[in-house]
C-alpha cells in the first residue's frame, strides 16, 4: 500500500505539472483575450513531433530549446494574422477558427510524419533508473520531466509577479485601454502572450513525447482534460489552474491504480450473496476503469455549485 501510495502520487504530480505547462497559457490567452483556444493542445503536439525531428537530426538538449521556439513563433503568428483578423467577427468567429486549425495542424502532421506513432526515445543521457524503493524502479526520465514543469512554474511565477514585463501583463489582463493609453503596444503583448503560451505548450511536448505515445491523435487524449483543468480551476486564474491542474492529476492517477470495484467492497464486508438485476454489472467495475470519467463528473459538479470555478470570479 505504501508503494502504491508513493508512486502513485509521483505520478499524479507528473501528470499534474504537465497539464499546468498546458493550461497555463490557455489560461493566460483566454485571460488577456477572452477566447478558448480550441488549437491549443495542436501545440502541444506540434511540440513532441518538432522535439522528435530535432532529436533525430541533432540532439534532445537541442530540441529541449529550439523546438519550443519554433511552437511559440507559429503560435506568435497564428495570433497576428488569424486570431488578430477573426476578431472584429467576434468570439464565435475566433473559436471557429481555433477550432479549423486544431484539423489543419492534424493534417500537416499527418502529411509529414505519417499516422502511425514515431520512435521518439528517451535520450540515452537519462534512460537510467532515478531511484529504487520497494523493489521498483522510478525512471530518471520522469524525475527530468517533473523538474522541469516545477522550475517553469516558478519561473512563470517569479515574471508574472516580480517584474515589469509582468506588470503589464496582468494590467493588459484587465485594464487594456489604460495600458494602451501609458504607451504600451497591447497588440504586441497580446502576440507576445499567444506566443508564450504556445511555447509552454511545446516544452510539455517535448518532454512528454519519449514518455507517452507521439502519434497525431495526442492532441485529442489531452485536448478535453485540458479545458477541464481551465474551466474547473477557473477560467482566466493561473493559481486556479495550477491547484486544478494537481487536483486532477492526483486524482484521476490514484483512481486508475485502485482495482476494486464495489462488489469487492460489498465482499470485504461480508456481502458475499451476488447482486442480482439490472444493475448487477456495474457493481463488479472497478475505479480504474472509471478513472478517465472522474475528471467530467467533477466538471459537472463545480459547474452546478460553482460556476466560476475554485479560483474564478464574476466579471463586473
Amino acid at each position: 500500500m505504501l508503494e502504491l501510495v508513493i508512486f502513485s502520487t509521483l505520478n499524479g504530480v507528473l501528470y499534474g505539472m504537465l497539464l499546468f505547462l498546458l493550461a497555463s497559457g490557455l489560461t493566460l490567452i483566454f485571460s488577456m483575450m477572452g477566447v478558448l483556444n480550441f488549437a491549443h493542445a495542436s501545440f502541444y503536439m506540434l511540440g513532441a513531433y518538432f522535439g522528435f525531428q530535432i532529436s533525430q537530426w541533432l540532439d534532445f538538449w537541442l530540441a529541449l530549446i529550439v523546438a519550443p521556439v519554433l511552437v511559440g513563433l507559429i503560435g506568435a503568428g497564428v495570433e497576428r494574422w488569424g486570431l488578430r483578423t477573426v476578431h472584429r467577427w467576434g468570439h464565435v468567429a475566433e473559436l471557429l477558427f481555433t477550432f479549423g486549425l486544431a484539423f489543419v495542424i492534424e493534417e500537416l502532421v499527418q502529411m509529414i510524419w505519417g499516422k502511425l506513432p514515431v520512435d521518439y526515445r528517451v535520450p540515452p543521457a537519462l534512460d537510467f533508473p532515478a531511484f529504487t524503493l520497494f523493489e521498483t524502479t522510478y525512471p530518471a526520465f520522469r524525475m527530468f520531466m517533473l523538474l522541469i514543469s516545477v522550475a517553469i512554474f516558478l519561473v512563470l511565477l517569479l515574471i508574472l509577479t516580480r517584474s515589469r514585463v509582468g506588470l503589464i501583463i496582468q494590467a493588459s489582463l484587465s485594464h487594456p485601454h489604460m495600458v494602451a493609453a501609458l504607451g504600451h503596444d497591447v497588440p504586441k503583448v497580446f502576440m507576445a502572450v499567444f506566443g508564450v503560451g504556445s511555447a509552454l505548450a511545446g516544452i510539455a511536448g517535448v518532454i512528454a513525447g519519449p514518455a507517452l505515445v507521439t502519434q497525431p491523435s495526442m492532441a485529442h487524449v489531452l485536448g478535453p482534460i485540458l479545458f477541464v483543468v481551465v474551466v474547473f480551476g477557473g477560467l482566466g486564474s493561473l493559481s486556479g489552474a495550477f491547484i486544478a491542474s494537481l487536483l486532477i492529476g492526483l486524482i484521476q492517477t490514484f483512481a486508475i491504480a485502485i482495482n476494486y470495484s464495489l462488489g469487492d467492497v460489498l465482499m470485504a464486508l461480508g456481502v458475499t450473496r451476488p447482486i442480482q438485476g439490472l444493475l448487477n454489472d456495474l457493481w463488479q467495475v472497478t475505479v480504474a476503469q472509471v478513472g478517465p470519467v472522474i475528471p467530467y463528473l467533477m466538471l459537472v459538479l463545480i459547474l452546478i455549485f460553482r460556476p466560476t470555478g475554485l479560483m474564478g470570479t464574476r466579471e463586473t
